[in-house]
């Protein structure tokens, strides 16, 4: 298991478990798309590389109010 998601520094410095699970799984996304890692991958899983680009505040997570809504996401 990753160590950082054994304790709560990573979900403080995200500000909650829901915006922690959100980040994980929008930039999992953008790596699978063919995005570069922020950090060195050392051999390590695209997982391992996001919970470290956030350890390093290298991504955060942005909420836009009244953002427009894709219709994808209404189903």
């Amino acid at each position: 298991m990753i160590e950082a998601l054994k304790s709560d520094e990573i979900v403080e410095k995200v500000g909650g478990k829901f915006k922690l699970t959100a980040l994980i799984q929008r930039r999992l996304e953008q790596l699978l798309e063919g995005a570069r890692p922020l950090v060195a991958r050392d051999g390590r899983t695209d997982l391992e590389i996001v919970i470290e680009e956030i350890m390093q505040d290298k991504i955060t997570l942005e909420f836009i109010e009244n953002a427009p809504i894709e219709e994808e996401a209404l189903l």
